[in-house]
């Protein structure tokens, strides 16, 4: 019995294999656009995705970064500044995609653009705290997403959506993680399951219809500027200082000192520097004829947080908990 179990999951992971290498076909005719392409996975994925021969629309949030990248690609790249947070930007931003694409449609969308800070245990945060995060990371992704699918449609093209493995387990604290729970809500549902009479009951099935495909990226921790360690720090900082009075009696100076040595010493120094890990994953959902529904980059989202989401609860809080500071006044 295990042979013929071992034989299927070969057969399995062959008939996989060989589909995913299967390219779609004139890739230079095909135009994506990207948001958050001043820095990080965003800028590199504009590049790559460059040198491929496609052509490539790239938000950025100013133009000195606009600059930038043009000054580091070809000319069939075109740069944008985009303010996801803002309307009349977005608005402005997809008239100037229409412009462009014209009766082709828009091949693909990378929702790309994110911010991670304000950062720190939810007590310290405001109500404002968690607003700034989720205006960037699932509100302006979700405006993006409506103001563009009708051009997505028209092409038959790809959503992707950069969650996150905070979109699996809440690892961080304040809005990043709730804003990523949000990201992998909408994508599912957004995505196609090729079930048409389902398709009008179920939100999950709404693209089903028009050949859409969406996917999720879902990054371990990698070294961009949203983790930059200076900035955490100082944010972190920051965030204690405002708290109530109260409130900094309970945790006390010394859970305040604990955390940021853990910050500097341990987590933020693990990330990953080799962004391509991430930028690869989402080339292949632009250009494979058959995309995954969800990527995971990098070993730390493969073998530790994915396996761990599937853990039971308690399991896995004891495993993100069991080397954390206590507060002064913790039970």
């Amino acid at each position: 019995m295990w042979l013929y179990l071992a034989i299927l999951v070969g057969l399995y992971y062959l008939v996989r294999w060989h589909r995913e290498r299967q390219v779609v076909s004139h890739l230079q005719d095909k135009y994506v656009f990207i948001t958050g392409c001043g820095s990080g996975f965003g800028n590199l994925l504009a590049r790559q995705l460059d040198m491929r021969g496609m052509r490539v629309l790239a938000a950025c949030r100013t133009e000195k970064a606009a600059v930038q990248l043009k000054a580091q690609t070809s000319d069939r790249l075109e740069t944008v500044t985009l303010d996801v947070t803002k309307t009349d930007s977005i608005t402005a931003a997809t008239q100037w995609v229409k412009e462009r694409v014209g009766d082709r449609g828009l091949w693909g969308l990378v929702n790309n653009a994110g911010i991670s800070l304000p950062f720190g245990c939810i007590e310290w945060l405001t109500k404002q705290d968690f607003m700034t995060i989720l205006d960037v990371n699932l509100l302006g992704m979700i405006e993006v997403t409506l103001s563009l699918l009708p051009l997505v449609r028209k092409a038959r093209g790809r959503v992707v959506n950069v969650s996150s493995v905070a979109g699996r387990m809440a690892v961080i604290g304040g809005g990043y993680s709730i804003s990523k729970f949000g990201v992998e809500a909408f994508s599912d549902s957004l995505r196609p399951l090729n079930s048409l009479p389902s398709a009008c009951l179920s939100p999950r099935r709404e693209l089903a219809p028009f050949g859409v495909k969406v996917a999720i990226i879902e990054p371990g921790a990698f070294k961009t500027n949203m983790n930059n360690t200076e900035r955490i720090l100082l944010n972190v900082q920051a965030v204690w200082d405002r708290a109530r009075p109260e409130i900094k009696e309970i945790y006390g100076e010394k859970y305040l000192a604990s955390c940021l040595k853990l910050l500097s010493s341990q987590l933020l120094a693990e990330c990953k520097e080799n962004l391509s890990e991430v930028t690869d994953c989402m080339e292949h959902a632009l250009t494979a004829c058959h995309p995954r529904t969800r990527y995971s980059a990098g070993w730390d989202a493969k073998l530790f947080y994915l396996p761990m989401s599937y853990m039971p609860t308690f399991l896995g809080d004891a495993i993100l908990t069991w080397a954390l500071p206590r507060p002064a006044k913790a039970l």
